[in-house]
């Protein structure tokens, strides 16, 4: 009994002991504990002026916006644009976003046409003066409009091709809007097709690659793989060069191969993770192929960005700048729109980051519940300034060589595709289901 007390006489003598002591108060900013975790602030070190030096393509006036950017023969190295244009027309297209159908669709432009694909598989050719010339629903006889959404479009070989949220490539006359042929996918179509020479590539399902003859719808070959069911709407469309083709899957794998015969050369996967941030496990391909000389860059929903030897498929750096959309390569950088809602600017040597500007990220703040976060697209280097459309209700100008935005111009109820430029004008549709022309 004694020694007892004696233990609990000094544990009492050594808490009066600690309460004396006198309270460490740690520097540094205070966070509320219920403020919303993200991924770690990116401090960037101050950069030069000649660190920042840039050095763009020659301006150049093009007629027509026939692909995504991924493919060179397609990507127009600097096109013509007003300094600040504006909105000169608008013409319906057809059904706009809806909470289960959405336009995913960049418009493609040629010979006085732009083609755009509504949220319900309705194409349409509207005049580069903003008339209607005509409409093609592409909706199955024993479907419904509204069962199926997503699509791509690419212009070549003389026709339209048209990937459609039904699970098919539908060939269209320009002209006329009367289908061609048409291919079953045996799978979704919301992926955008690619068309070089005699073929048309494109990926099915999140996992199958096809190579279709232009005229006829034939397939050549095809490559698959593994399943995936964690994907973002709308595939990549596949870039290609004379030599190679390079798919990209819902599962953050990539497939180099030889694109006249299908045989695969090189297989790759794109993966990340953010902390605190769920959505990025999500490992869909976001920012398509783009090809650039002998470099593939590839960018992911989860966090990454990659360049690879398009030779060999070895990596050459990652960048910690996930892509939701194809990245621009100009100058000796990349431009890309991250998965952090940030325009950056990276060294396309190593990857490193020169400057990056933050966009508008959340709809509604909440502590407790902040799911919606705005959408943008692009970006496009178009008269000498970066252009992001946003689905906010702006188009964004930004300085190349610094970052900074120059000015705005207001897109009726918010973009929902990339905008594309053709004969100085700048195309995009609106979540309304308008496309917006400016000049």
């Amino acid at each position: 009994m004694k020694r007892s007390s004696i233990v609990l006489g000094l544990v009492a003598v050594s808490l009066l002991v600690a309460c004396t002591e006198k309270e460490v108060i740690l520097p540094g900013k205070r966070e509320n504990i219920r403020s919303i975790l993200s991924e770690e602030d990116i401090i960037e070190a101050p950069l030069s002026a000649a660190s920042r030096k840039l050095t763009l393509p020659k301006v150049s006036s093009n007629a027509s916006w026939t692909h995504r950017i991924g493919t060179p023969k397609y990507r127009p190295s600097h096109p013509a644009l007003a300094a600040a244009p504006s909105l000169v027309w608008s013409a319906d297209i057809g059904a706009g976003d809806g909470k289960r159908n959405r336009i995913t669709a960049d418009p493609v432009v040629d010979q006085g046409r732009v083609f755009t694909l509504d949220a319900e598989a309705q194409v349409v050719a509207t005049s580069t003066a903003g008339t209607t010339l005509w409409k093609t629903d592409l909706t199955p006889a024993r479907d419904r409009q509204d069962e199926a959404t997503g699509g791509g479009l690419a212009l070549g070989a003389g026709k339209l091709f048209v990937a459609s949220g039904f699970g098919t490539l539908t060939a269209i006359d320009p002209a006329t809007g009367g289908v061609v042929w048409q291919q079953d996918l045996e799978s979704t179509g919301s992926g955008t097709p690619t068309v070089y020479d005699d073929l048309v590539y494109m990926v099915g399902g999140d996992n199958t690659a096809w190579a279709l003859e232009a005229d006829t719808g034939r397939v050549r070959w095809q490559l698959t793989q593994a399943s995936d069911i964690g994907n973002v709407l709308g595939a990549s469309a596949p870039a290609v060069n004379d030599k190679f083709v390079v798919f990209a899957y819902g599962d953050g794998g990539l497939h180099g191969a030889f694109r006249k015969g299908g045989l695969r050369l090189w297989s790759s996967y794109v993966s990340g993770q953010r902390r605190f941030k769920s959505i990025a496990k999500v490992s869909d391909i976001t920012g398509d192929p783009v090809i650039d000389g002998d470099i593939v860059y590839v960018g992911s929903h989860s966090g990454r960005l990659v360049a690879l030897d398009i030779n060999t498929g070895e990596r050459i750096w990652t960048a910690a700048e996930g892509a939701i959309s194809p990245v621009w390569p100009a100058g000796g950088s990349v431009f890309a729109l991250t998965d952090q809602n940030e325009l950056v600017r990276l060294n396309a040597q190593d990857g490193s980051r020169i400057w990056g500007t933050k966009l508008p990220n959340f709809v509604k703040y909440h502590p407790r519940k902040a799911a919606e976060v705005y959408a943008h697209y692009g970006p496009v280097l178009a008269g000498g300034q970066l252009v992001v459309a946003s689905n906010d209700g702006l188009l964004r100008f930004f300085n190349p060589e610094t970052g900074a935005m120059t000015r705005s111009v207001e897109v009726p109820g918010g973009a929902t595709t990339a905008p594309v430029v053709a004969g100085g004008v700048l195309y995009v549709v609106g979540t309304k289901g308008q496309l917006y022309a400016f000049r």
